[in-house]
This record gives C-alpha cells, structure tokens and sequence, in this order.
C-alpha cells in the first residue's frame, strides 16, 4: 500500500512539473515568432514547432518535430529528421497551444530564432511591411497587436493607401472611438465617398454617442456613394444605439428614414423586429 502511494506521489509530482514547463494558454496568432507545443498525443510525444508569419501564405508552422518528457521534468527530442521542412498554414482560430520555454531550448536543441527566419524578415521595418501586418492582425481580432505596427507605420508615412481607415479598425476595436473618428476625418478629405471609410465612421460616432452626426454621415452616404455595401449596416449601428438608449422618439423617426434598407436585410430585419417588440412598438 504505502509503495502504491509513493508511486502515486511521485506520478502526481511529474505531472505538476510538466504543467508547469508547459501551460496552453496562448492562441495561433498570439505566437509569431515564438516555438510552441501542442497537446500530446496518444503516446505521450507533444508536437512542436515555430510559428511565424509568411507575407504571402499568412500565419505558418514551421514543424520540428516531437518531444516527450521524461523523468526530472526533461525535455526529450524524437525529432524525425526529414530532407525538407514541414510547414502547415495555420486558421486563426481559437485552438490554444503552449509557448515553450526558453529554458528547454538547449534539451531540444534548437535556438531562440532559427536561422532560416531572416528570410521572412526582408523588409521588416518598411511601411509596406507594417501595413500588411497590421491588416492581417486586425483580421485576426488581435486589435492592440495590429495598433502596434500600423502606427508605426503613420510615423513614417502618414499617407500610405488605406492606412487610416485600418487605423480606426483598430481604434473602434479598442474603443478607443474619439481617436478613430480623429483619423477618419483626415481619410474623408482625400476621399470623401470612401464606403467603408463612412462605415467605420457611422460606427464611431454612435459608439461616441454622436447620434445626429452618425444620421447626418449616414444621409450622406445614402445618397451620393455609389458602393452600398454597407447602408444596411450603417442604418442598423444607429438605429441599435438609439435602442440601447431608450430614445424611443428617436428609434422610430429613424427606422422610418431606413426602413428599406432594414427590413430588406435578412440579416438585420430580425435583430429589428426584435428591438421594435421590446421598445413595445
């Protein structure tokens, strides 16, 4: 009995260890440059690799091979050794994966930064560069990342094709608002019919609580913009921010300037109707 305990101590204790070395608590696109570990298989071996970003096929793995952990909390390599490297294009989902320590880097021997990586580097620093990371970041939902490369990318060129408006993704993300309505003025000078650019701005402003200017923008882009891609949506963001506020005056002298584009929507007609009963109307 007392050997079973021991043994059964001594099981608990490893597991603790290699929890500890390892904890899955990070998504795909919280890893570029980083080695990570997915969960072990069936055997006991977990996969590793090192993610990075191809500008080309987006988010990738780069596949290393497996490890298994052994007593003492060692790391252990199983790396096949293949002719060519194994990369996987990853989702930017929400499957979660371990960052592995550097501390385990000697015992499976690899380096921080693989060398092969310079070559997804070229560029690295240039405002075209910082663009399309940021785009790709804001893509994933990874706002504040995103923020991080597109403003520095307004430092070098203020003016860059479409840097503003993805600024203010980010912004309207963060709900940093004032902020995204500040840079989509500027973007509006140049381009005043801009859909997506009056999108982003309808948007800020209701969240600002602007609910007159987001009507007036809206007017606007109901009669003078040619693309319509989002005139349902931009009725919608202020008729919903009337809901929220309980103007019901309001709500309905607004559903009547927009009903068409509402009720014509399939995807907002029953967010509408649902609004409309709860407000009793």
């Amino acid at each position: 009995m007392n050997k079973i305990l021991v043994l059964l101590v001594l099981f608990i204790s490893f597991n603790l260890s290699a929890q500890d070395s390892i904890k899955f608590d990070k998504k795909f696109v919280q890893c570029e440059d980083k080695w990570v570990v997915f969960e072990a298989d069936s055997t006991g071996a977990y996969p590793y690799g090192f993610i990075y970003i191809d500008a080309d096929a987006g988010l990738t793995l780069d596949y290393a091979g497996t490890f298994k952990i052994e007593s003492g909390n060692k790391f252990i390599s199983e790396k096949t050794e293949v002719k060519s490297s194994i990369k996987y294009r990853l989702q930017p989902n929400n499957n979660i994966v371990a960052v592995l320590p550097e501390s385990k880097f000697a015992e499976l021997n690899i380096e921080k930064t693989p060398d092969w990586l310079k070559h997804y580097k070229v560029g690295e620093g240039s405002v075209d560069r910082l663009y399309k990371w940021g785009y790709m970041y804001n893509g994933w939902g990874e706002c504040e990342k995103a923020l991080d490369y597109l403003e520095k990318a307004k430092v070098i060129n203020p003016e860059y094709k479409g840097l503003l408006v993805e600024l203010a993704f980010s912004y309207n993300c963060l709900k940093q608002y004032q902020k995204a309505v500040d840079v989509l003025e500027i973007a509006l000078k140049k381009e005043p019919l801009d859909a997506y650019t009056n999108k982003e701005l309808v948007y800020a402003e209701t969240k600002n609580g602007n609910l007159q200017e987001a009507e007036k923008v809206c007017r606007k882009v109901f009669k003078e913009c040619k693309d319509k891609t989002y005139n349902s949506e931009n009725a919608y963001n202020v008729l919903q921010a009337y809901y929220l506020k309980k103007e019901i005056k309001n709500f309905n002298n607004w559903f009547q300037e927009v009903e068409s584009y509402l009720m014509n929507d399939q995807r907002f007609k029953p967010l509408v109707e649902k609004m409309k009963k709860e407000l009793g109307q």
